[in-house]
């Protein structure tokens, strides 16, 4: 017994104090950028930016040695039309100890960038602050981003973010200098808000939805007299619900129903109250369909689909453009292991695909699955088709867009229709190579949709009945070797004597001169004198196969030096394709003097051109 004491003494004894060690800390370096990269300091440029848009000016100055030269691309750069990026630190930093950010900034020409702040750290950016809409001019001025809660900046990585665009397309620059944070007695007067300081009211919620809350901020008096607003990430309030039982509500500000009843939220930033409030009414459990819908069977090869988990989808941007008017909701559920989309309180929704429109010129149908719980008697629901036109974008006069009525029957209740709407149906449809938007919209507030896509259950056609787009490209800035559009290098010869099997012809598409590869095995063009093209950054063409499945284009100098760059195919349609020039490494581009082709099927070519 007395053995057994002595061993729990020398236990105790031995016990280390964890609690009295000292906690990890962080540097507390207030500098950003003051004549360089403070210690630990990276710049990371956003990926569709031009990445090249930031850089160290040793000229221009607010003060010292050097400032951040930012310099915004024209509309339509090719190496990215806006400039954006964040500058972080690692490891973090304690920025507790100070209440804003400041900085000094002026511009080329009078501009407005549209977003700077703190706190994007290019992952969770917990603790974000953004100012929108910075107003620029020639002369250098001071700004002022106030920290909400510095307590909480403990160990933050993200020290600055910016995004600018151009403006009415033209680039500009500016500069930002003298940027650090800072502790003043100036910075006074916060208040905070969630839902825009708005009181909102949400009822008939269903068990089990999910609510985002959003439009956070807080408002500081300034230095200057003046108040700012800047917004925040959710993570810088403490959220409660008046009811957990029938909805709560986490750090992110989403909402989530548990029960029928009402649950009335508010916030706090530290022990100060949030303007703004959400009442939320919870009814039940929705009606929703049971099984998945039909599975397609159409051959993938015949099919271009937005939304289906029986093909590879195209790029959607949004299910939900949010325009204004519009009350639609949008959810992603799964029934089955089946994805489908849920649209509540639908009067119209957009649905966009313009980053990558789609051409269905080759298609005959428009397909969609959709299973309603409300009463379809005397109620329609209509479906609309836009296209953008030869030049791909919205605007320019050359837009145009249908719309089709359905009716009940076929529509039915709590059932799963399938619709498939011949193209020829949407008769203002002008073109269906520049496909860029859909809209969903009639008298059903509630609606699930699946299997959304074109097709052609037909004969696919083994030529296009569309000419190749028109090329925008300014002529100045262009070496044409084949277009309608542009003066072409003169005696060039479109079918030299190499030993080809290939059958050459040009051929009319919509009026539009094209050149044909019947039965490729390979094709050369040969330039009528050798090309400089050094200057140029990229060689276009838009191409069009129904049967290939392997096509490259190569650059040839003398020697021969060639390097091909891989197509892909077959097209759904005209591809259109631009190559940075670099791809084809190590050719001369000082002394281009050949192209070549080598694949298989029948191919159509067209726009053939270098540019910059």
């Amino acid at each position: 017994m007395a053995a057994l004491i002595a061993i729990l003494l020398l236990a105790v004894s031995c016990e280390r104090k964890v609690d009295t060690l000292p906690l990890a800390t962080y540097p507390t370096t207030a500098d950003v950028f003051i004549d360089g990269f403070s210690s630990g300091l990276y710049y990371a440029a956003y990926g569709t930016s031009k990445v090249t848009a930031f850089s160290v000016d040793n000229n221009v100055k607010y003060k010292g040695t050097s400032s951040m030269r930012f310099e915004v691309p024209n509309a339509g750069d090719p190496n990215g039309s806006y400039a954006g990026g964040v500058f972080g630190t690692n490891p973090g930093r304690d920025l507790s100890g100070y209440n804003v950010l400041t900085f000094w900034a002026k511009a080329s020409e009078p501009a407005t960038i549209v977003e700077v702040g703190f706190g994007n750290d290019m992952g969770a950016s917990k603790y974000k602050v953004t100012l929108t809409n910075l107003a620029l001019n020639s002369n250098w001025m001071e700004f002022y981003i106030p920290i909400p809660a510095p307590s909480v900046l403990q160990q933050e990585n993200g020290m600055f973010f910016y995004a600018a665009a151009p403006q009415n397309g033209k680039g500009y620059t500016f500069w930002i200098d003298e940027l650090k944070f800072e502790k003043l007695g100036t910075i006074a007067h916060a208040t905070f808000g969630i839902l825009n300081g708005n009181d909102s009211v949400k009822n008939n919620v269903e068990t089990g939805e999910e609510y985002q809350l959003s439009d956070f901020y807080a408002t500081f008096n300034l230095p200057t007299g003046i108040d700012q607003k800047v917004g925040l990430a959710s993570s810088y309030f403490t959220f409660t619900s008046s009811n957990p039982s029938v909805a709560t509500v986490n750090e992110f500000g989403i909402v989530k129903t548990a029960d029928t009843g009402s649950a009335f939220i508010t916030a706090k930033v530290g022990n100060t109250d949030a303007k703004g409030s959400l009442t939320i009414t919870v009814s039940g459990q929705s009606v929703a369909p049971t099984v998945p819908a039909p599975v397609p069977t159409i051959a993938a090869d015949k099919v271009i689909s937005l939304f289906s988990n029986a093909y590879t989808n195209v790029k959607v941007d949004t299910w939900n453009t949010h325009w204004l008017y519009s009350t639609a909701e949008n959810q992603d559920i799964q029934i089955d292991g089946d994805d489908v989309i849920r649209y509540r309180n639908l009067n119209f929704v957009g649905i966009e695909f313009s980053s990558q429109t789609v051409d269905a010129s080759a298609m005959v149908n428009f397909h969609i699955d959709l299973w309603t719980p409300d009463t379809t008697m005397n109620k329609t629901f209509k479906i609309m088709l836009i296209d953008f036109g030869a030049n791909g974008v919205y605007g320019g006069g050359d837009d145009s867009e249908s719309e089709v009525t359905v009716n009940s029957p076929p529509l039915a209740t709590q059932n799963w229709i399938s619709l498939n709407i011949p193209l020829s149906s949407f008769t203002g449809l002008l073109s269906k190579s520049h496909l860029a938007q859909l809209v969903l919209s009639g008298d059903l507030p509630t609606v699930y949709i699946d299997n959304v896509y074109f097709f052609n259950n037909g004969t696919t056609p083994t030529e296009p009945t569309t000419a190749a787009p028109v090329p925008t490209f300014s002529a100045a800035n262009v070496l044409s070797v084949f277009s309608d559009s542009y003066s072409n290098v003169p005696g060039t010869d479109l079918n030299p004597p190499w030993g080809q099997t290939t059958v050459v012809s040009q051929v009319s598409i919509a009026g539009n001169n094209t050149l044909k590869y019947k039965g490729l095995n390979y094709q050369g063009i040969q330039l009528g004198s050798s090309q400089n093209v050094s200057a140029m950054n990229f060689v276009h063409l838009d191409y069009w196969s129904a049967n290939s499945a392997s096509l490259k284009v190569y650059l040839i100098s003398p020697g021969p030096v060639e390097k091909p760059y891989v197509l892909t195919v077959p097209t759904s349609g005209w591809t259109s394709v631009d190559i940075p020039l670099s791809s084809f490494s190590p050719v001369d581009l000082s002394k281009v003097i050949q192209f070549k082709f080598d694949g298989n099927g029948d191919i159509f070519i067209d726009n053939i051109f270098f540019h910059n």
